[in-house]
């Protein structure tokens, strides 16, 4: 069974998803915040992406069921959630979205992956952030100025959780390539309509143990400015917001 719910302006606290599926193996939902649901081409956009996540897990459990009925004994099924919130708006047309997926599929324990994208308003398509630079090849300057940053800012947060052992194990994870560096999206900034920076998203095990939990690092947008193309230095500017950066402590 399906059951499907339109876009509309709703409070963020409000739990109902906008997508939801139900079998006998599994309950899955699909839930955006009200500020993406009222931006409908983005809406439309990710709503049909985690429609098609939802239809796999949905004959995955199905099929694991027929399989191996024993895993789902007394009463046992699987449940799995996934929620966009939109992280910030940056020149009046990049949206960064934050995506985390929430899956309890009857292993040792949940899992939570955390992706992002980044979507322009003007072309209503998802876009990376190699325009923004000058140049982004892998093992490239750019991406290796990138991963010393996310390093020293990971470094710090470790120290702070006290799970820091060293540099090369946070390097054991990360290679600087956009494809390997980390899920990103532009942060906030005091300066309207600019970015501060990149703020780079890690969940558990990424960057860590399991029992360390998600990450995120951030690189300040003046570490960035030797590598900006013109269109990098018309978005970038100020800094990170004091209320941004405590709310992740």
């Amino acid at each position: 069974m399906a059951v499907s719910a339109p876009f509309h302006t709703a409070n963020a606290d409000d739990p109902k998803p906008d997508f939801a599926l139900k079998s006998k193996a599994v309950e899955i939902t699909v839930t955006l915040d009200a500020d993406l649901k009222a931006n409908q081409p983005l809406a439309e956009n990710l709503l049909a992406e985690g429609k098609r996540w939802a239809q796999k897990y949905l004959a995955d459990a199905n099929k694991e069921l027929k399989e191996s009925p024993e895993r789902f004994s007394e009463g046992r099924t699987w449940s799995l959630d996934r929620n966009y919130e939109m992280r910030s708006v940056v020149a009046g047309h990049y949206v960064s979205v934050g995506r985390s997926d929430y899956t309890e599929t009857g292993g040792a324990h949940p899992n939570t992956d955390i992706n992002t994208i980044i979507w322009d308003n003007t072309t209503r398509k998802r876009i990376s952030i190699r325009p923004f630079f000058r140049e982004t090849a892998d093992d490239g300057p750019t991406l290796k100025a990138i991963l010393e940053a996310i390093v020293v800012s990971l470094r710090a947060e470790k120290k702070e959780r006290d799970t820091y052992t060293s540099d090369a194990d946070i390097r054991h994870y990360l290679e600087p390539k956009l494809l390997k560096i980390g899920a990103v999206t532009f942060e906030p900034s005091t300066e309207a309509g600019k970015s501060s920076g990149l703020s780079f998203d890690y969940p558990a095990y990424a960057v860590g143990a399991y029992v360390e939990g998600p990450y995120d690092a951030f690189v300040p947008w003046d570490v960035l400015k030797p590598y900006l193309s013109a269109e990098g230095i018309a978005v970038f500017g100020g800094t990170r917001p004091a209320e941004t950066s405590q709310s992740e402590k």
